[in-house]
């Protein structure tokens, strides 16, 4: 493969981007995730497709479909099914860690499970995991896939003040795999509900080297800023996002995505908020 000018690797992410990293959104179109789950009884579904790329590789997906189901309450079961694609950079100065043929196909699918075990109340915030287990489906000889089971254990802090919502956290990636590392993550993200149809928000996210055999082979730290626009139906909405790396190794994300959620009791429960920022359920006493 020729090596790519600056220009032509611009493009080439643009067209990824609107088209279709490793990428696995954490909390869509953002990141930084909440730890609201799903109400229960209700559901959430996500088409979607993103970005994220350094100078070593740019790693895609889409489409890419998300399914979130609040199985029991203060749980949330989660499964993402993603195809992707792989653009090494084949830069001789990123050799051999960005050189390889490009690639496209089924990548590692995601399954996880959100438990909020701290209600949000008046003056306490809403605490609690999404443990994610990120499962080989991808093929790892074409650089699609890790090869091993890895884990994501994070902890996450969510509180409404008004119209704003602010979330944050931090977590640990587990990767036992030849040419990759573990690795901590976590971000700050502020939101605001600009009118009934369009939230907006911006965050900090950071996370450190992801080995070798990653496009992220350094640490970085990157500001994002996207939102969500509700259509007539406000269970319906679309997600959208773009950052860059503001310290440590370049990087750029993005996202764009449809969101649906549906269930019983939405009017009682207030169902719609693609970010979960919802107030907690009466019936549970802490």
């Amino acid at each position: 493969m020729t090596v790519l000018s600056n220009w032509s690797r611009r493009i080439l992410f643009l067209v990824v981007m609107l088209a279709a990293p490793k990428l696995l959104a954490q909390g869509p179109p953002f990141q930084t995730d909440d730890p609201t789950p799903v109400d229960f009884k209700h559901y959430e579904a996500y088409i979607f497709g993103g970005a994220d790329g350094t100078p070593v590789e740019m790693d895609s997906l889409g489409p890419a479909f998300e399914f979130n189901w609040g199985a029991v309450p203060r749980i949330q079961l989660h499964a993402i099914l993603p195809l992707g694609a792989v653009f090494p950079s084949n830069n001789p100065v990123y050799a051999p860690a960005g050189q390889g043929p490009s690639a496209f196909g089924l990548t590692d699918m995601e399954l996880g499970v959100k438990f909020g075990f701290i209600t949000q109340t008046k003056h306490r915030p809403q605490i609690g995991t999404f443990t994610m287990f990120e499962i080989p489906t991808g093929s790892y000889a074409k650089g699609l896939g890790v090869g091993k089971v890895w884990y994501k254990l994070p902890l996450w802090i969510e509180k409404d003040i008004g119209p704003w919502t602010l979330d944050g956290g931090a977590g640990y990636a587990i990767v036992r795999q030849f040419q990759y590392r573990s690795f901590p993550y976590g971000g700050f993200l502020l939101k605001r509900e600009i009118n009934k149809k369009l939230e907006l928000g911006v965050e900090a996210f950071s996370h450190g080297a992801e080995g070798f055999a990653a496009p992220q082979t350094q640490s970085s730290t990157l500001i994002d800023a996207g939102g969500y626009y509700h259509f007539r139906n406000p269970n319906f909405q679309f997600l959208f996002a773009y950052g860059h790396s503001v310290a440590g190794q370049t990087e750029n994300y993005a996202y764009l995505g449809l969101y649906w959620t549906w269930g019983k009791d939405e009017k009682k429960t207030g169902a719609g908020d693609a970010l979960l920022s919802r107030q907690p359920p009466k019936n549970f006493l802490y």
